[in-house]
C-alpha cells in the first residue's frame, strides 16, 4: 500500500510511521502546526524523524486554530501536572486537552493529500489507552471517518491505525521491535527552548510509564526528569 502518515513527533505517530514504511511505501507525512504550545518541539521531532526514513514532509499551517485550543494547550505554564497515582478523572483529563475536531480535521487534510498524491491510506496514531479519555482516539472514531472518507474521496482514500488496539506500553514494545527512532519522539503540552519534555503531564507521564514498563526509562534523554 501506499501511505500518507499524519506524524506529530510523539510516540504514536512515530511507531506508525515505521510500520508504514515496513508494510508499504510512504509517499508522504504530514505534520500540523496550530499554534499548541509544544508545536516548536513537535515540529522538529517530526522532521528528523521524516529525515531519518527519506520521507517527504509537509507542514500544514492552521494557525487559526489556535483560539480554539484550552488554555492548557496554547500556555505551556498552565499544563497540568498528571499523577497517575491518584487515578484519572477522565472528564478533567479531557478539558485539560481536548480540541475541537482535531482528528478529524487532520484525516481529512491529510486524506486530501494522499489523494493527490495517489496514496491508498491515511495514517494515525490512535491508541487504546488514550482513546479512555478522548473519542477521537478510538477505533469507533476510525470507523466514522472511514464511512465519511468514502464519499469525500473519489480514490476511496482510508484511514488506518497500526496501534488503535494497543496500550501506550505496547506501542513502546513495539516501536522497539521495529527499531523505531524513539530516542527523538516529542511527547509533551509543554515547549521549551532545549527541547526537553516536561516528565510532568499527562502526556508525557503515559510515556515514560510506558518505558519504564518496558525497562528502556533511559532511552529517550529530552525528558528533563
Amino acid at each position: 500500500m501506499r501511505f500518507a502518515v499524519l506524524l506529530s513527533g510523539g510516540l504514536d505517530s512515530v511507531v506508525n510511521l515505521k510500520c508504514a514504511v515496513d508494510e508499504g511505501t510512504v509517499e508522504m507525512a504530514v505534520t500540523f502546526d496550530y499554534g499548541q504550545a509544544a508545536a516548536e518541539n513537535e515540529l522538529y521531532a517530526a522532521k528528523e524523524c521524516a529525515r531519518r526514513f527519506g520521507v517527504d514532509q509537509t507542514v500544514v499551517d492552521l494557525g487559526d486554530y489556535w483560539g480554539l485550543l484550552p488554555e492548557p494547550m496554547r500556555n505551556a505554564a498552565k499544563a497540568a501536572k498528571y499523577d497517575s497515582r491518584l487515578g484519572s478523572d477522565s472528564g478533567k483529563l479531557l478539558r485539560e486537552a481536548w480540541i475541537p475536531n482535531r482528528n478529524g480535521v487532520f484525516v481529512n487534510i491529510a486524506a486530501a493529500f494522499a489523494e493527490s498524491r495517489g496514496a491508498d491510506a491515511v495514517v494515525i496514531g490512535l491508541n487504546r489507552e488514550e482513546a479512555e479519555v478522548f473519542p477521537d482516539n478510538s477505533e469507533r472514531f476510525l470507523k466514522r471517518v472511514n464511512d465519511a472518507l468514502k464519499v469525500s474521496t473519489l480514490s476511496g482514500v482510508k484511514a488506518v491505525s497500526f496501534t488503535t488496539h494497543l496500550s501506550k506500553r505496547e506501542i513502546v514494545r513495539l516501536g522497539i521491535e521495529k527499531q523505531a527512532p524513539l530516542d527523538i519522539i516529542y511527547s509533551c503540552y509543554k515547549g521549551s527552548a532545549d527541547r526537553r519534555m516536561c516528565g510532568e503531564c499527562q502526556s508525557c507521564v503515559r510515556l515514560k510509564l510506558a518505558l519504564k514498563a518496558e525497562g528502556y526509562e533511559g532511552l529517550n534523554p529530552r525528558f528533563v526528569r
